[in-house]
């Protein structure tokens, strides 16, 4: 019996390809001619690998009634669905997993492009004096020029070269690739994303002169000690390197050691360069820095790094991983402006172009490898390729792929194996060919936990109680272990709303030498804009396998609009602390660079009088070099009069800088001059009794149901449905993963039934004879609320007193019945006419969402916005928008003050409505303004994929008291 054998074999088989020319260095320009063939291309898309035969790649086929599409670029995301849809998984194949075969239903796209070569193209010499480049294809592509079969490749997020000199013409080149969405090379690439097959990177064709460039290394050291570097171009073909700037002038190979100024990714200095051989001169932008594994830790120019990181995936929300230029410039410009020093290349090397932006403005790169094979987790990772010598040549050509491509970028500092494939002597493979092929460079990888190939200790999600231990010593393994530093490759899951715990992460990071930070997971949502749905996320295109919006975990929302998690990590990573001082009157400023000094910012103090700035000075801050602290004095505060007094220290740009402006804000701190005045009071003693009238109660400006006591107007505004709230639409982290552990509490809170909460009026006193309480000056309420179907329950005694022109609600809750699950918030709920509702102005918290774990970048002052824009967006709705630390709040009518201070949330739906909404178009608003105003709220934690809020955090039902003073808008605050 023999084996079938055909024209698409390649497709399922284990190699990387075959036609390629081997992988090299990779440059943005050089004075040799180049050509773009992105553009508009013909695609006709086929249900399986042989559908249709290669006619289509000889000259002179007519394509005319194709379709068009534009690369680089997916298909499934162009054509208004017609070139099918896109997919979107975790970590499960959505393919049976029988390596190395993929279904026969494997869609394949055939594309065609003509092209004519510019004028001035150099004649062809008949030889390999033309290179065809792809930098990124998924899965699998075959490729042909003017009808010849010239090879094929797998490796989606790689580039792969073709000699293709001697089958140019003048004009008329016809370039024919035939891409397929499955082949053993997706095996590899199993990388919580969505499945986007195409041509989604450039397609270039290159000239290669004779004498030309070909591969090169550039070895830039540092030696801290000297402060000279040394410089050394190794190249392939011979010639000479100049570097004008520091008088360099030398043979390739020759090395030159001379005074320099570092790089870093805080001081990014860059030396233009060319490395000239005798057919091409390429420019070189050089950084002379030493990455090296020393005394336990990761050392970059002879300091060891903090990595304050995020994972990257490529994301677009109309092209998916096809970006431009400005789209990767926006992304390093935004994580420059929110403290962010490092990137992981999750879970592939980007685009070659983002590389050298991290290198211009500053930005430590861990470049990771294409390499994941997650769904093997399934079956005990059995068949796992990175333990089967047949994939290793695959792995290896990977590997190399990466490293020849990106070896010169002083951004890049660590090399990582890739995410989530196990472990095996693939992966063994590849970190000896790593480490010998560039030995300046530690090796990463998060799976070997044992440290047998790597040079960090590398984990994900690790509770904080953990990470503590590891940097204690305290967690055991191996010798070799121990003495390495851990970095949390993935850490503080950023889903919906969240991430929490950000703050307490950084206070380990900072307290102990062992751990060099972390990278968040991950940098953007990946929802792809949808007409109906506002953007869509797993499961909205069809799929008959999917994870839901698990692939919306980023601290941007998709259109690249920072989030809350990202304003709390800005806040949380400042790069300079600000604290009050020992002394009254004075700051304690510190500065957490690994390398700059502080001579870059100036510094300004303002006072804020009950949230008013009371104007602002600059202040006089030494430039402090790295890890030393100053103690500042601060001007003298205003006057407050019996007012809440608070001073503003805030760290600004001095002058413009590439990536941001003079006086954008680095960090920034608050401190207490005088505290909070009490609350006024309108209790006992005022003379205002409630007075009843058929079924009204009335009590000084408030009127009441008589029956069940609730109330309905105060200060002539209507009021709807107060009463105890216990339940929040539940968020992401709330709900868990499905791997997490049973205390996942949003699904105990639904068991329990929190979100159907049952309320009992117990009794409605208004004091004197006969009435069973009250003290004769209050309209007392007394409820129990419990969930049908449970024992537990909270007794709830609302009490109301009035001064005639103030009301004032003391709230006081018992629980009763054992509770063996915090409380998801507890505080009141009420509503208002949306129509007469207008801005809402208070004083406390903001100008963002806080919760008790995400609250460090909440700021005191006075604050207004529109209800819509109290409202955070997040691509699945979910609990959001609560201000922290309120003093008061204005809205529709109504000034609420807290005592203590309280938790404000105002939204134009529900809390049920907001629960049960799938897509941010689900949620329309009302005629009612919900508003919340919470004693507590429980914590956000990271659980979506991470460890839950901490036990501190978290909100266990006990005996509370809290009230609020209700009066008609001042207006002016």
């Amino acid at each position: 019996m023999s084996l079938r054998t055909t024209a698409t074999d390649y497709v399922e088989d284990v190699s990387p390809g075959r036609g390629t020319l081997p992988p090299r260095a990779r440059y943005a320009s050089s004075d040799a001619a180049s050509l773009s063939l992105n553009g508009r291309w013909r695609l006709r898309l086929s249900a399986t690998a042989d559908a249709e035969d290669d006619a289509f790649a000889a000259p002179g086929y007519d394509a005319g009634d194709w379709a068009e599409v534009t690369v680089p670029g997916h298909w499934v995301l162009q054509g208004d669905g017609a070139f099918g849809a896109p997919a979107y998984t975790n970590h499960l194949y959505p393919f049976p997993v029988d390596p190395p075969y993929v279904p026969t239903e494997n869609p394949t796209g055939d594309h065609l492009r003509v092209f004519d070569l510019p004028e001035g193209w150099p004649a062809p010499a008949g030889g390999d004096d033309a290179v065809l480049r792809f930098d990124g294809v998924e899965s699998c592509a075959r490729v042909w020029l003017n009808g010849t079969d010239i090879g094929e490749f797998k490796g989606s997020r790689l580039p792969h070269e073709f000699a293709v000199g001697a089958l140019l013409k003048p004009a008329g080149n016809v370039l024919a690739v035939r891409v397929h969405q499955w082949s053993a090379g997706s095996y590899l690439e199993d990388q919580d994303q969505w499945w986007l097959p195409g041509i989604f990177r450039d397609v270039t064709l290159l000239h290669r002169p004779a004498g030309c460039a070909g591969d090169f290394f550039v070895h830039a050291s540092y030696g801290h000690a000297t402060g000279e570097g040394t410089l050394r171009v190794d190249s392939e073909t011979g010639g000479r390197v100049t570097v004008p700037e520091l008088g360099i002038d030398v043979a390739t190979g020759e090395p030159v050691t001379l005074p320099v100024d570092p790089w870093s990714a805080e001081t990014p200095r860059l030396y233009d360069g060319v490395l000239a051989t005798a057919g091409e001169r390429v420019p070189l932008r050089i950084g002379f820095r030493t990455v090296a594994l020393e005394d336990g830790l990761v050392k970059v120019n002879g300091k060891a790094v903090l990595f304050k990181g995020v994972n990257r995936h490529e994301w677009h929300p109309e092209r998916g991983r096809a970006l431009d230029p400005d789209t990767m410039r926006e992304d390093v410009l935004l994580m420059k402006r929110h403290n962010v020093n490092a990137v992981r290349t999750s879970h592939y090397p980007p685009h070659p172009a983002f590389l050298d932006l991290c290198d211009e403005y500053g930005l430590w790169v861990v470049d990771e490898c294409d390499v994941e094979t997650h769904g093997f987790v399934e079956q005990d990772w059995r068949d796992n390729p990175t333990d089967d010598d047949r994939w290793t040549p695959a792995l290896l050509d990977r590997a190399a792929r990466m490293v020849e491509r990106d070896k010169n970028h002083p951004s890049v500092v660590m090399w990582s194996l890739g995410n989530e494939a196990g472990t095996g002597r693939g992966l063994t493979a590849m970190a000896d060919w790593i480490h010998s092929r560039d030995p300046a460079r530690p090796v990463h990888y998060e799976g070997d936990h044992d440290c047998r190939d790597t040079d960090v200790y590398s984990r994900m999600y690790l509770p904080h109680a953990e990470v503590e231990r590891v940097a204690r010593g305290l967690d055991g393994g191996s010798r070799r272990r121990r003495d390495l530093p851990l970095v949390l490759c993935e850490y503080a899951h950023a889903m919906g709303n969240g991430p929490g715990g950000l703050a307490d992460y950084q206070a380990l990071f900072e307290r102990y030498d062992r751990l060099q930070g972390g990278f968040v997971w991950e940098w953007i949502d990946h929802g792809i804009r949808h007409p109906e749905l506002g953007y869509a996320y797993g499961g909205d295109f069809g799929e008959e396998l999917h994870d839901g919006n698990f692939v919306c975990d980023g601290l941007l929302f998709p259109d690249r609009t920072p989030s809350p998690g990202l304003i709390e990590y800005k806040k949380v990573i400042e790069p300079v602390r600000i604290e009050a001082g020992d002394a009254a009157g004075t700051v304690r400023v510190t500065n957490r660079y690994d390398f700059a000094d502080l001579s870059a910012l100036e510094f300004t103090c303002s006072h804020q009088v009950d949230g008013r700035t009371a104007g602002a000075r600059r202040l006089a801050v030494p430039p402090l070099a790295p890890g030393e602290s100053a103690e500042v004095e601060l001007p003298e505060a205003p006057d407050g009069e019996g007012a809440e007094v608070h001073w503003t220290v805030r760290a600004l740009l001095a002058d413009t800088t590439p990536w941001a402006g003079a006086g954008h804000e680095v960090a920034w701190g608050q401190g207490a001059v005088t505290h909070r005045p009490a609350v006024p009071a309108a209790g006992p003693g005022s003379g205002v009794r409630p007075v009843a009238d058929g079924g009204r109660i009335t009590l000084g400006p408030a009127s009441f149901d008589a029956r069940t006591g609730a109330v309905r107007t105060i200060a002539g505004v209507a009021v709807e449905g107060l009463r105890l709230d216990v339940w929040r639409a539940t968020t992401d982290n709330d709900d868990g993963a499905p791997w997490q552990p049973d205390t996942r509490y949003g699904p105990l809170w639904r068991e329990l039934g929190l979100h159907r909460m049952r309320h009992r009026t117990v009794a409605v006193e208004t004091g004197g004879a006969g009435s069973g309480g009250g003290d004769g000056e209050a309209l007392v309420v007394r409820t129990r609320v419990a969930p049908a179907g449970r024992e537990q329950g909270l007794g709830v005694t609302y009490r109301w007193s009035s001064d005639g022109t103030l009301v004032q609600l003391a709230v006081s809750v018992v629980p009763e019945g054992g509770w063996t699950v915090p409380l998801p918030r507890l505080g009141i709920r009420f509503g208002l006419d949306a129509s007469v509702t207008g801005s809402v102005r208070w004083f406390g918290g903001g100008p963002g969402e806080a919760y008790p774990d995400t609250s460090a970048a909440s700021r005191l002052g006075r604050w207004e916005a529109e209800v819509p824009d109290l409202q955070t967006p997040y691509v699945r709705p979910q609990e959001n928008g609560a201000r922290a630390d309120v003093r008061w709040a204005e809205l529709g009518g109504l000034r609420i003050e807290g005592d203590p201070v309280f938790w404000f949330t105002a939204r134009p739906w529900t809390s049920e409505r907001l629960d049960a909404a799938r897509h941010l178009t689900d949620l329309v608003p009302g005629d009612t303004v919900w508003v919340n105003l919470d004693h507590a709220q429980h914590g956000i934690g990271s659980q979506s994929c991470g460890p839950g809020p901490l036990p501190r955090y978290e909100l266990w039902a006990g005996p509370a008291e809290f009230s609020f003073v209700f009066s008609g808008q001042r207006g002016s605050g």
